[in-house]
């Protein structure tokens, strides 16, 4: 059997925060992390901890690059942190550049992945965060291609251990 999701629950952005960060010690150069789910559920908090697991410096300031469109991070690899959330259409996307940063090699996590599935590539673990209290959160990793399998089966091992 292969294994193609995994689903957490945390109770915390702290929790939320680690998670993260487990993924972010498994991912390598080329990697891209399609982040979904609604406002204020905890986007930028899995992706401050992914960035820790990703060699970030913990005491860089990890933020949503809602007006930026990209931040960069420097760690084992280097970090494109982008957020869809205020390109109105796809030609935004393309006129942004920010497709050129899914086949740069490097690592990417994009925030409101969901709004524009066209530039997604098959090589990507998706993480879809869902609110289901004040603080609690149900988070689902999944992904079809083989290296998000292989990053699957790895945080699935790390829990059995």
């Amino acid at each position: 059997m292969t294994v193609n999701s995994l689903k957490y629950t945390t109770n915390s952005g702290n929790e939320t925060s680690w998670l993260g960060r487990r993924l972010g010690a498994l991912l390598k150069d080329g990697d891209l992390v399609a982040l979904i789910g609604d406002l204020g559920s905890g986007k930028t908090w899995f992706t401050k901890g992914l960035a820790f697991g990703l060699g970030v410096d913990a005491g860089t300031i990890v933020t949503s690059p809602s007006f930026s469109l990209v931040n960069e991070y420097a760690g084992r690899s280097i970090l494109y942190h982008m957020d869809l959330y205020r390109l109105e259409d796809l030609s935004a996307v393309f006129s942004a550049g920010l497709e050129e940063y899914i086949h740069q090699g490097d690592v990417v996590v994009m925030e409101w992945a969901d709004r524009w599935p066209e530039i997604m590539p098959d090589k990507r673990i998706e993480v879809r965060i869902r609110i289901i209290g004040d603080e609690q959160r149900e988070i689902r990793i999944s992904g079809d291609h083989p290296r998000a399998r292989e990053i699957i089966v790895a945080m699935g091992q790390e829990e059995v251990v």
